[in-house]
């Protein structure tokens, strides 16, 4: 007779950081959203508080003539791995049911504009009076005070405020705008880590607390490279390179080249050594690296004409073994066929409830090892209220 013995259970993945938490996401739009789904991500339950007529106005908001079912791609790529619940905040029933929810969740997320949620009574002092450890978090434009309060906090509109446009661009373009929404995702970031340090707070004493974060703070905190220099300057604005620009403070060669069939990025370099490298005697004038700034457009020039002359692949094969900061310039088509792109494994496929699918970005943090992905797709308005 055999003894057997039963097979060794399978080790059970380590729990994630947030799993246990609860998070209830007021927001509309990029910023709110985009912190609420960064917790989603990091094991939190969240449950997205919605106007029963439409929901979040994401819903609507049509990227580039895509939806995903009812309602916008972009809203399911930003509100996937959540859950809904349709609530009018103005209805005495409803709000009685949302202060109920909030008792028993450990984060609360919202976007109103300031004096908006103190006029329905969800503001910070009255969600503490229920819940004492909630950490609540609240995204504005330009914060609670001040004349530009109530201005909209749009993403293009702040950077346009902020002088973010002048830092892109060559000199003689006028204001170049970042092309995605760069504060959204800067001041959504900003939030959670915000509300991350509250909740280790919490660990300790119990109690939670208020994060504020606005876009246009996290506008200035964008710049702080080019603002310290400049409070610590003449207080001008900073000259773009004529050619090539892209960095106001940085030496040449910093930019980006056409070449024969492409373009190429140069970072930090001396010109002697791309002088040498590349047998470029146009770059022999300016070997002095006192001069890199002072005459960097026409180190630039120099060097964009030179460049030209050549395919981008073959000064790679020049610079990189030098170890020459620089690297070719890729568009998305050609990004997705890298080894590069798929050693990272950096998409998700999500599944909707009646079966449709749509790629997207995964969470850019790991845990434990642990790629974080979820198949759940965005929620239907008003899922959780069954």
């Amino acid at each position: 007779m055999t003894d057997t013995k039963p097979a060794p259970a399978l080790p059970l993945a380590p729990a994630l950081p947030l799993e246990g938490l609860r998070v209830l996401d007021f927001a509309q739009f990029l910023a709110g959203p985009m912190a609420a789904l960064r917790l989603a991500d990091l094991g939190a339950e969240v449950i997205k508080v919605e106007r029963p007529q439409g929901g979040d106005l994401c819903r609507k908001l049509v990227v580039a003539d895509q939806m995903f079912g009812d309602d916008s791609l972009l809203f399911h790529t930003i509100n996937r791995n959540k859950r809904s619940m349709a609530a009018d905040l103005k209805n005495p029933e409803d709000l009685d049911t949302v202060r109920a929810l909030i008792a028993s969740a450990d984060v609360m997320i919202h976007n109103f504009r300031p004096g908006v949620m103190e006029r329905i009574g969800l503001d910070h002092a009255s969600v503490a009076a229920i819940n004492p450890r909630i950490v609540y978090g609240t995204v504005t434009g330009y914060g609670n005070s001040g004349p530009w309060r109530d201005k909209p906090g749009q993403d293009l509109l702040v950077q346009s405020l902020s002088g973010l446009t002048w830092l892109s661009g060559n000199r003689d373009d006028g204001p170049v705008p970042v092309s995605f929404a760069v504060l959204d995702m800067a001041t959504g970031n900003h939030l959670v880590q915000g509300i991350l340090a509250a909740l280790v707070r919490r660990g300790v004493t119990g109690r939670g607390g208020l994060v504020e974060v606005d876009l246009m703070s996290s506008a200035i905190d964008a710049q702080f490279e080019q603002l310290t220099s400049f409070f610590n300057g003449d207080k001008n604005q900073p000259p773009r390179s004529a050619i090539a620009n892209a960095s106001v403070h940085g030496a040449a060669p910093y930019g980006i080249y056409q070449t024969a069939d492409g373009y190429l990025a140069i970072a930090m370099a001396p010109i002697a050594t791309l002088a040498d490298l590349l047998e470029c005697q146009a770059l022999a004038p300016y070997r002095d690296p006192a001069i890199a700034f002072s005459k960097r457009d026409e180190i630039k020039a120099a060097l964009a004409e030179f460049l030209k002359t050549g395919t981008t692949q073959a000064w790679l094969d020049r610079l990189e073994p030098a170890d020459i900061w620089c690297a070719e310039v890729l568009d998305w088509p050609r990004l997705f066929q890298t080894e590069g792109f798929a050693a990272l494994d950096p998409l998700q496929q999500v599944t909707s409830e009646d079966g449709a699918t749509m790629t997207t970005t995964r969470c850019p943090i790991r845990i434990d090892g642990r790629t974080l992905t979820s198949p759940r797709g965005a929620p239907r308005l008003g899922e959780y209220n069954n």
